[in-house]
């Protein structure tokens, strides 16, 4: 049959005699269009046909959910329309179910004729028993001899097709309004259609699939309009429910691409639908793929998944939508590389082992922050050690792998020794024959080995060889000496920096280690690598020496003075560049670390011009010259130690040359004020003192004119000379400068602030520094007036309160009792009891020459009669 359609504002007749009736028929775009397909010679008919009853008119516009128009009016939104209402054919009495007013899906009819739907007559049969009436006709009121409903099947099948063509004729209307062109309401409308069409009947699914309707909304999805653009999404997710077909089709073009977008979007519920549909397309393993090969689709769902600011319904759809994509290994490296390690994990703990191979394998070329290795050692440490066992060399591969990404943390480290990881890592290095690994390989175990070493773990305890053999024993350190001086650079580099590992402090293995080196007569090869070309080799062998010297120095200093030219490298090493290395840093802490009392080294870094060049360094950074970084701190703090070992070495014209030449007292005065570095202050105290000690011997008498010969005969007419710009302390001429004198320094009030330092260490030196002013050859009452002049009497006394350490309180007493040859200050002392209680638990614990000291100090209070001689004045 030919078709076509026609427009109700072309036949005035039938627009009038509606109107007659109360139907309104407005002219708007939607109502403008089709009312549906009708036979050529209708067509021409249709203006003789005379107008329907009211109630029939008024059920023409009946919208497809059943509902009048007058209830539209109340229930639908603003936007609803009268397509909603359109029917292409009018509704007869018959499809109407009396109770429910609704058209009718199940028709079933009483014995007397009436028809109803089937459940609206139970409900009513039903009631009736529970009023304890007999069941009566609803529209009669007669009674009902039976109560059986018999199936209307022939008025079924009538409201059936009645339905299909009204669906196929909005169907139609709903796919011309599915475009961009189309106001905003009747794409909408559409749209509801379309989800009504689905969810009324799952099989109508395959109807719009036929219909091309899936590709026209995916198309209205490039809307302008928020509204059509959500609605669209919530439409093709209930398109797509529970429907392979329409799944498949979904996958074809850019599809997916385009509702990843949404993801980012900024309005969060087009973010909630685009989750929602993924949701569902990602049951599909097609799909999975595709939504995978989506550029940032994975990362942006992980974030989604993690967040706690998107609303619970998109977070848990992200959720789930990951956990469907994670059927596919490619999305599991995706989520992976987003943060999302657990499917990853999964499939190492439970797939198969081709599965855990190729996992294990991508796990090792993972970067993973400080967190995600904890979450992964402890996840599945224990099945990655067990596969480094394997057979396999492909398995032992890939786990050594992704062992190493984990172990360079401190934490996950430590759950991996827990794991068991030890010994099977010493038994890779040390294994020769046909098992043993390559070469890169042991350099993968070297390399995990001194990560976990490095953790600070106690080694002593946890056997990895036969024997009870732990990685302090010293056959263990022979073997790995051993190993270092038959491998390659690189190699080298892990196996020093597990010896270092091995004697960081506070660890208890460096004896052996250090025993080990020197049976072994490894020092000078050690040494060597100082030169290395390798940057990481040189560090390493640089932090290993630097933790040996506290236990081996005079060794080291020794091998460094050698012929081989070590310490020339490691002078020119520190100054070469302006920028700080790590190496410059490790260097310097060796050099600082080298005992300071070794003047034979000391004097070949004179000769090498070493300390200028310290001092030139140092002042660049004073200076802000310098370039700061991490390394500043370490680097500048060893400077500072290097160069106050010159102060060790007054006896060496040259030393005291260099002192003078650079006014090294007025640099280590002003270094005193470097907050926060304690370890500067600490040296520039220490080299305060060794200098102010040589103060009294440098310092220039003054030479008084010989008397007259009158005034030797009688001394009572002459008048003594006066001498002024003499040094108070010292009785001759002070300079800073030429006699490195504290006084003409103004470095007392500096030295007395620290004694309130946290560090005693800082607190010792500094208390040191002072005491020089009250030492035998100087003038103590002086001294002592010095100190109180820059109120620093009360701090001594509360360092000698306080009980901090034995060191410090021994150099306490010793200070304390020169104060209290003031009579002034005895005075006051003598009055406080704590101050005496602290010198009598001097005297009763400490060592015999704190005792003595002690002791004084107690007689200048009275505490001690004068004539006691408890031990034998040696003063």
């Amino acid at each position: 049959m030919a078709t076509s359609f026609f427009l109700l504002i072309f036949t005035p007749r039938i627009h009038d005699s509606w109107s007659e009736i109360g139907i309104q028929i407005h002219t708007s775009p939607l109502l403008l269009c089709f009312i549906g397909f009708l036979d050529h010679n209708l067509i021409s008919k249709l203006s003789l046909i005379p107008p329907p009853s009211k109630s029939i008119c008024k059920i023409l516009f009946l919208s497809w959910d059943g509902s009048s128009s007058n209830n539209d009016s109340a229930s639908q939104s603003e936007e609803s329309h009268h397509f909603e209402r359109l029917r292409i054919e009018p509704i007869y009495d018959s499809f109407l179910c009396p109770l429910s007013k609704q058209v009718m899906h199940d028709p079933v009819t009483l014995e007397n004729g009436q028809t109803f739907e089937r459940a609206a007559i139970e409900k009513w049969l039903n009631e009736c028993r529970e009023a304890g009436k007999r069941p009566t006709c609803p529209l009669t009121l007669r009674e009902l001899r039976s109560t059986e409903l018999n199936p209307s099947i022939a008025l079924r099948h009538t409201i059936e097709e009645w339905n299909a063509r009204n669906e196929a004729a909005k169907l139609d209307m709903a796919r011309r309004c599915l475009s961009l062109n189309i106001p905003e309401n009747d794409v909408l409308q559409a749209l509801k259609f379309v989800q009504h069409l689905c969810l009324n009947n799952p099989v109508n699914k395959q109807v719009i699939r036929n219909a091309d309707l899936i590709p026209m909304i995916v198309d209205v999805l490039k809307s302008s309009s928020r509204r059509v653009r959500c609605t669209s999404l919530e439409t093709l997710r209930i398109v797509v429910e529970e429907d392979s077909d329409n799944k498949e089709i979904m996958a074809e073009g850019v599809t997916v691409r385009t509702i990843v977008k949404f993801l980012s979007h900024e309005q969060s519920k087009e973010r909630e639908e685009a989750v929602s549909l993924l949701y569902e397309l990602s049951k599909s393993e097609r799909l999975c793929e595709k939504i995978g090969s989506v550029n940032g689709a994975i990362l942006i769902l992980v974030g989604l998944a993690s967040s706690n600011s998107e609303n619970l319904i998109t977070v848990e759809k992200a959720d789930k939508t990951l956990d469907n994509l994670a059927q596919c290994e490619n999305n599991v490296r995706q989520m992976a590389e987003s943060g999302r390690l657990q499917p990853l994990l999964t499939l190492l703990l439970e797939g198969s082992q081709e599965t855990k191979l190729s996992m294990a394998t991508y796990l090792g070329e993972l970067v993973l922050n400080n967190d995600a290795r904890v979450y992964v050692a402890r996840t599945v440490g224990f099945s990655l050690v067990n596969l480094m066992k394997h057979n396999n060399m492909q398995s032992r591969e890939a786990a050594l792998k992704a062992l190493n990404q984990i172990s360079s943390y401190e934490e996950s480290a430590k759950i991996l020794i827990e794991a068991g990881i030890l010994p099977p890592l010493v038994k890779d290095l040390f294994t020769v024959g046909s098992n043993q690994l390559p070469m890169r390989l042991k350099e993968v175990s070297a390399t995990i080995l001194a990560n976990v070493v490095n953790s600070g773990h106690d080694f002593d305890s946890i056997p990895v060889g036969p024997g009870r053999q732990t990685l302090a024993s010293e056959e263990t350190i022979h073997n790995l000496l051993h190993l270092i001086s038959n491998t390659g650079p690189t190699i080298e580099c892990k196996l020093i920096q597990i010896l270092v590992g091995l004697t960081n402090p506070p660890a208890t293995s460096v004896s052996s280690v250090v025993y080990a080196i020197k049976s072994s007569g490894a020092t000078n090869s050690l040494v060597q690598f100082i030169e290395a070309p390798q940057r990481d080799l040189c560090v390493a062998s640089l932090k290993l020496l630097q933790n040996l010297s506290p236990h081996m120095g005079n060794e080291l200093a020794s091998s460094l003075r050698g012929p081989s030219g070590q310490l020339s490298s490691l002078i020119a090493l520190v100054s070469e560049s302006a920028v700080i290395t790590e190496e410059q840093a490790a260097a310097v802490c060796l050099l600082a670390d080298l005992p300071e009392q070794d003047k034979g080294l000391t004097r070949q870094m004179l000769n090498e011009g070493a300390f200028q060049s310290f001092i030139s360094r140092i002042v660049s950074i004073r200076q802000g010259e310098t370039r700061g970084n991490r390394f500043m701190t370490p680097y500048l703090e060893g400077l500072v130690k290097v160069l106050s070992r010159i102060t060790f070495a007054l006896s060496e014209q040259s030393a005291f040359q260099v002192c003078r030449e650079n006014n090294l007292a007025s640099l280590f005065i002003e270094l005193l004020q470097t907050n926060g570095l304690d370890n500067v202050q600490m040296a520039s105290a220490t080299a305060l003192e060794n200098l102010s000690q040589e103060t009294k011997n440098l310092t220039k008498l003054p030479e008084y004119p010989p008397p007259s010969f009158c005034a030797s005969i009688f001394p009572c007419l002459s008048k003594p000379a006066v001498i002024t710009g003499l040094c108070r302390v010292h009785r001759g001429a002070c300079s800073l400068k030429e006699t490195f004198c504290l006084l003409e320094g103004q470095a007392v009030d500096k030295l007395v602030a620290l004694l309130d330092h946290k560090n005693e260490k800082v607190v010792e030196a500094s208390l040191a520094a002072l005491a020089t002013l009250l030492d035998d050859g100087v003038v103590i009452e002086e001294g002592v007036q010095v100190l109180i002049d820059a109120e620093g009497v009360k701090p001594i006394l509360d360092v000698l309160l306080e009980k901090r350490t034995e060191n410090l309180t021994r150099r306490a007493v010793w200070t304390v009792e020169r104060l209290l040859r003031s009579e002034e200050i005895a005075y006051v002392v003598a009055d406080d009891p704590n101050v005496s209680t602290a010198l009598v638990d001097s005297f009763q614990h400490g060592d015999y020459r704190t005792k003595q000291i002690a002791e004084r100090a107690l007689m200048h209070v009275d505490k001690i009669p004068n004539f006691s001689s408890i031990f034998s004045n040696t003063a």
